[in-house]
């Protein structure tokens, strides 16, 4: 069965019928009429947008991590003592 897209309570594709199947999610349409409309591709378009947003926002929050701390907090929980990597100035044990 082919799922149409819907747009403002209209299919993108114009087609008119009371058992029509329709969505507002894009990648459940399936209707090739629909998908070639302006109002499916800027919809898409929109979605992509928003999905680069968010990996870009998440991107800089794991940016943030400062790595020598936790490697030390990591050295700090093993059992004896254990020797710090070169350059975390002079070798101490932690």
């Amino acid at each position: 069965m082919v799922t149409h897209f819907k747009v403002g309570g209209h299919l993108a594709c114009g087609h008119t019928g009371s058992k029509l199947v329709s969505s507002k999610i894009l990648a459940q349409v399936k209707c090739r009429s629909c998908r070639n409309t302006d109002a499916f591709k800027d919809a898409r378009k929109d979605e992509r947008n928003a999905a680069r947003r968010a990996a870009r926002k998440a991107k800089v929050t794991h940016t943030a991590n400062d790595w020598r701390a936790e490697w030390v907090q990591r050295l700090t929980a093993m059992a004896g003592m254990q020797r710090l990597p070169r350059g975390f100035r002079g070798q101490p044990f932690v």
